[in-house]
């Protein structure tokens, strides 16, 4: 037997699933549930209760009463007024849409937007954000090495950011990955690895902007870090082996540099030098030249006037300087006796060699001593032994024979 049934229920009455009784079962009454709401909503608010009866048909008690509605109506008014406002962050842009539609960028502040009409999407623009990329590659001459980069960029235009492509920052990876293959694949191994570092990194940098300008994805490449590249763990003691040789080829390098920067200075303050040399022994020249032809316009008039003294005088002091700059010979022409040869130039060397050596210390000194007696003593019995007289030479004395006779 049914619930609903008459008689089905031991209480003898109709009773709906909830434990009820009703007599009359049926559809509930919307207008007494209303009322009921709506009473409730007036004691809150303050409200006298209506004087109907329990069901709500009282003319002045349902929910649709003006006063229940307008102070409905109110609260929600309200709630969607302060749920529209919103605040952007100094380093975010707001992306505003309408309806779905774009309508501009919202700056840095408090805004207020109508709820379920407009949708504001913050995106950060200062933030500099980091992409890493890395991976074996193969090289130019068929090597592979394992490349890490790290590429740093902002979002410069958040609305191309959003709304361009799907995803800009998985579109951006694609584009490094695809510069940095292409880059290593036309690149060789020891470039990669030492001096070919930074044309790598800058040659990547430039590829990866040319990808991403046709998509106008609103980012801006800031920077790509080229990270230390390293062979397979295979070849690794040999490649470590070869940049250690170019290290040290470098090192060679800037040591002959550095010696060439010490050396050429010295060259040339020593070829300035000479060159000064030369100048001031040209002018020497020039100017001694010039003073003999002005000594010889000095003479001119004396010579014209007494021709025999002048030549004589000439002569003389000519003969004097000669004999002064040479060996002195002393010849017996008187005697019968064999040519003695007595060099007074040898002896004048070795008196200023005495005279030297006496500042010297004590044994140089009992040295110098003793040898000045000899040549004294030598010199003594010279002189002795043969009459020579110091006298210069004349023209009549150099036709002697080795005898001394004329």
């Amino acid at each position: 037997m049914a619930w609903n049934e008459p008689g089905g229920n031991k209480g003898g009455g109709d009773r709906d699933p909830w434990g009820n009784k009703n007599k009359n079962q049926g559809p509930p009454d919307l207008d007494a549930i209303f009322g009921k709401l709506g009473r409730r909503i007036m004691a809150l608010l303050g409200g006298k209760k209506s004087a109907g009866g329990p069901g709500g048909s009282s003319s002045g008690g349902g929910f649709f009463h003006p006063k229940v509605l307008v102070a409905v109506v109110g609260v929600l008014v309200i709630i969607w007024a302060v749920s529209g406002f919103y605040t952007v962050k100094e380093e975010q842009r707001g992306v505003l849409l309408r309806l779905g539609s774009y309508q501009g960028e919202v700056l840095p502040g408090l805004h207020w937007k109508p709820t379920f009409i407009d949708k504001v999407i913050p995106v950060a623009v200062a933030k500099i954000r980091s992409l890493p990329a890395s991976g074996f590659m193969l090289t130019e001459d068929e090597n592979v090495v394992r490349v890490e980069l790290d590429v740093q960029y902002r979002v410069s235009e958040p609305e191309k950011y959003l709304f361009s492509v799907t995803n800009a920052d998985d579109s951006l990876r694609q584009a490094t990955d695809s510069a940095l293959r292409y880059v290593i694949g036309h690149t060789k191994m020891d470039d990669i690895l030492t001096v070919g570092r930074e044309k790598v990194r800058q040659e990547t940098w430039k590829l990866i902007d040319k990808i991403i300008k046709p998509y106008n994805m609103g980012i801006t490449v800031v920077d790509v870090n080229f990270l230390p590249a390293r062979p397979p763990e295979q070849v690794k003691k040999a490649f470590d082996d070869a940049i250690a040789a170019q290290e040290d080829e470098q090192t060679y390098i800037r040591k002959a540099e550095a010696y060439q920067r010490e050396v050429e200075p010295k060259a040339r303050g020593r070829a300035q030098r000479l060159i000064q040399q030369a100048e001031a022994y040209k002018q020497q020249v020039v100017m001694k030249a010039e003073g003999e032809v002005a000594q010889f316009d000095k003479l001119l008039p004396e010579y014209r006037q007494a021709p025999e003294i002048t030549r004589q005088r000439l002569y003389m002091e000519t003969m004097e300087g000669i004999y002064a700059e040479t060996p002195k010979i002393f010849v017996d022409a008187k005697n019968n006796n064999n040519m003695l040869y007595l060099p007074i130039d040898k002896l004048m060397e070795q008196a200023k060699q005495q005279k030297a050596a006496s500042t010297q210390d004590s044994s140089d000194m009992s040295k110098s001593s003793s040898s000045t007696t000899s040549s004294s003593s030598s010199s003594s019995s010279s002189t002795s032994n043969q009459n020579v007289r110091n006298v210069p030479l004349r023209s009549d004395d150099i036709r002697t024979d080795r005898y001394g006779r004329n």
